[in-house]
């Protein structure tokens, strides 16, 4: 990792602090993108002990909404000469549907459309860079899940663990989809399954959920655990040519047959596309 850059996002705290500090010290220059200034500055000291003297560097945005992630996303793109990899980490689950100013369900605009908008605006960064690695957090939680074409927004009915399961599914397929497109360009794209964290995960999702995550995360595995596989995939020789993969434990996984039907994860991202514009 020594020279590389590598743009992140959900790194000020759990699994995606922890990977972000261990590429740190592999050599890496970490640019991360944060929602709120004090836990930004808080990341960029963290960063600055392991490996002083690099010019890591903070955006802050908000990335559930479509604007602010396509604008993060080039400025990142203005300002860095380069990206060997794009971390898509930041996620959340909500006990409530709730809708962003831009009309979507909260789950989905934060879980994927994020996912989506800021690698199609680093797309051309990542090319120009390449061998160059997207790598995205996913989750076991997709198995099960069914996603309604007619329904992205789940208006017809609202669970907010249906809602994160239906969100992981979407970043398996956006995975396959954009290795798929990507082929032949030396940028390699894949996803994992971290495991179940102790993290600040779920802390912020409101009611029942919030307190049924702390009491289950007193089982839950390190977040340095669950970074191990991401930090794999982002670093690693061994995958250097892998793409289009569902990853857990540093093993390629099958997931559900829903998370590989290929006409599926092609009209996820012909909506993709129509809903960010």
């Amino acid at each position: 990792m020594q020279g590389k850059i590598v743009v992140a996002t959900g790194a000020t705290s759990g699994i995606g602090e922890v990977a972000v500090m261990k590429l740190a010290a592999m050599g890496a220059r970490i640019v991360f993108v944060a929602r709120e200034t004090k836990r930004a500055e808080a990341t960029l000291a963290k960063l600055e002990r392991i490996a002083p003297g690099r010019g890591h560097r903070a955006h802050l945005a908000d990335l559930s909404l479509i604007a602010e992630t396509r604008r993060v996303g080039s400025e990142i793109a203005a300002s860095e000469p380069r990206v060997d990899a794009l971390v898509n980490n930041a996620g959340a689950v909500f006990s409530r549907r709730r809708v962003t100013a831009e009309g979507l369900e909260l789950t989905f605009a934060l879980n994927h459309m994020a996912y989506f908008v800021l690698t199609q605006t680093l797309r051309d960064r990542l090319a120009a860079s390449a061998p160059a690695r997207v790598v995205s957090t996913a989750s076991a939680a997709h198995a099960g899940a069914r996603l309604d074409f007619d329904d992205l927004q789940c208006a017809g009915g609202f669970s907010g663990w249906k809602a994160y399961g239906r969100s992981k599914l979407c970043n398996i397929l956006f995975t396959r989809e954009l290795a798929r497109r990507l082929a032949g360009t030396r940028v390699t794209a894949n996803c994992l399954h971290p495991g179940f964290v102790a993290s600040r995960f779920g802390k912020e999702s409101g009611g029942w959920i919030a307190p049924l995550i702390s009491l289950a995360q007193r089982f839950a595995i390190s977040p340095e655990a669950g970074a191990d596989t991401l930090v794999y995939l982002v670093s690693s020789p061994e995958v250097a040519s892998v793409s289009g993969e569902y990853f857990a434990k540093r093993k390629i996984r099958k997931p559900s047959a829903a998370a590989r039907d290929d006409s599926a994860a092609r009209m996820l991202w012909d909506k993709s596309e129509e809903i960010a514009g």
